[in-house]
């Protein structure tokens, strides 16, 4: 049923329950997996560049050392997230499941429903964190966008309270 399914992780988490229930049905279905994480500045532990000189609209001494801690941050960010795809992908490979993985940065919810028209998913397993109302209106919801936008399934792991 299910040959081709696409993971999103993130790192919340409900991003190891959603990899093994995905683990779980590509053993059932004898299917592939592509692990997804989407880079952005909307991701808990995510570095946020915050200038210390806000209170001006022009450029100011020192803000370029800001930018500069900004950008170790986040090289950090993004080491830290092909170490987890890895030691994933090392699991999967373990249970005897053909695995691969794709780490880029952007719109989470546009990425997933991208990669996985493009990677010709059946399904799509992604985390929901449980923000509703006026909280998901302002964050918004990144399983609501894909199960809206996919082009495949789409089960979403509701985020144990």
């Amino acid at each position: 049923m299910f040959k081709k399914i696409l993971i999103a992780i993130d790192n919340s988490a409900t991003s190891q329950a959603v990899f093994t229930q995905a683990l779980s049905l590509a053993q059932q279905n004898q299917a592939s997996l592509m692990l997804l994480h989407v880079l952005s500045g909307d991701e808990e532990n995510s570095p946020t560049w915050i200038p210390t000189h806000m209170d001006s609209a022009y450029w100011e001494t020192g803000a370029e050392t800001d930018l500069d801690n900004w950008r170790k941050q986040w090289e950090n960010y993004e080491q830290e997230g092909l170490v987890k795809l890895r030691q994933l992908i090392a699991e999967a490979h373990q249970a005897g499941i053909d695995a691969e993985f794709r780490q880029i940065a952007g719109s989470p919810g546009r990425n997933i429903c991208h990669l996985a028209w493009s990677w010709q998913a059946d399904l799509i397993v992604v985390g929901n964190r449980g923000h509703s109302g006026v909280k998901e209106l302002f964050l918004g919801s990144v399983s609501n966008y894909v199960l809206h936008h996919a082009p495949c399934s789409v089960l979403t792991l509701k985020a144990a309270v």
